[in-house]
């Protein structure tokens, strides 16, 4: 399976799901090319809805087509509909209405934007929210299921996708399971928990580590919220020390969700790898070794980590 862009997987998985399922609709604030679900447009120009600039309003939208009994994708890039927090907060979460909330173009992986086009605070914001699940998908195998959990699933859920092509991750006969992380490599000495474009550098990151006889468990934790708690456990209790990275601010991400789990459960040294301050505009390689979420960076923080 080549490498491929989450975002690429599901304007895949929409069409064919909407051959299936006619209550699925999308709502774009005029970045259909961008979020991938212009393919939808085209094969079911019925049911979507291109409401232009104006993130808000697709929100409401969206929250009233889902009290109306269909199942919208409402897709813009994670920074742009994430900024309509108040929104999405009051017409989606305090309904509880069973909307689809899909942000493409996260992290600083998006490269030459710049920050005001990098989703980095978004899993903060909806974390924040009691009642909206958020999944961060690391491949295209795993995003097609997430998709297709997300149409089955009654009430809202935040989606976030890339924009860069993202290598395979799991295995052939994967099946996600909400609420489930996979470990993707077994190890006793640390736990790497690495989420969405960072998976894959964790496990090169793993490689690098072995030649130095640590041996690094990866774990792929692409539901956010909620965590795997007890895989969490389970891990942090074997090795003694949990290593988290994603492309997200440091603050309120996958990180603080795992320090605050273990710092009320069992208390484990522990090292969040992210993206500290604001992003910039720069190749996407470039950033992520920047910012030490790189094959290089990882191994070498977690060398530090762990005094070896």
């Amino acid at each position: 399976m080549p490498a491929k862009a989450s975002r690429a997987a599901f304007g895949e998985a929409i069409i064919e799901l909407g051959a299936k399922d006619e209550r699925i609709v999308t709502v774009d604030a005029d970045l259909s090319k961008s979020t991938m679900t212009a393919k939808f447009a085209k094969t079911y120009p019925e049911r979507a809805f291109n409401v232009g600039i104006a993130e808000s309003n697709m929100v409401g939208i969206g929250a009233g087509l889902a009290l109306a009994g269909k199942v919208p994708f409402v897709c813009s890039f994670a920074c742009f509909v994430v900024g309509r927090f108040e929104t999405i907060r009051i017409s989606v979460a305090y309904t509880n209405a069973n909307v689809k909330i899909v942000g493409t173009h996260c992290g600083v992986a998006i490269g030459e934007d710049g920050y005001s086009q990098m989703g980095l605070e978004d899993i903060a914001c909806i974390r924040a929210l009691p009642n909206v699940p958020v999944v961060q998908p690391a491949d295209e195998l795993e995003t097609k299921q997430v998709v297709a959990y997300a149409v089955e699933r009654q009430g809202p859920i935040y989606l976030r996708l890339t924009r860069q092509n993202l290598e395979p991750v799991c295995p052939p006969g994967y099946r996600f399971e909400f609420g489930r992380w996979l470990v993707l490599r077994p190890g006793n000495d640390v736990t790497l928990i690495a989420t969405g474009g960072t998976v894959f550098n964790a496990l090169e990151a793993a490689r690098r580590l072995e030649a130095d006889g640590i041996a690094a468990e990866v774990i792929n934790a692409a539901c956010i919220k909620p965590l795997d708690e007890d895989l969490l456990l389970g891990s942090a209790g074997k090795t003694g020390h949990v290593v988290t990275v994603e492309d997200h601010s440091i603050s309120g991400g996958l990180g603080g969700a795992v320090a605050e789990t273990l710092g009320e459960v069992m208390p484990t040294p522990m090292k969040r790898l992210a993206v500290q301050g604001f992003g910039e505009s720069g190749d996407a390689k470039s950033l992520y070794a920047k910012h030490g979420l790189d094959p290089v960076g990882i191994a070498a923080s977690v060398r530090k980590f762990l005094d070896r």
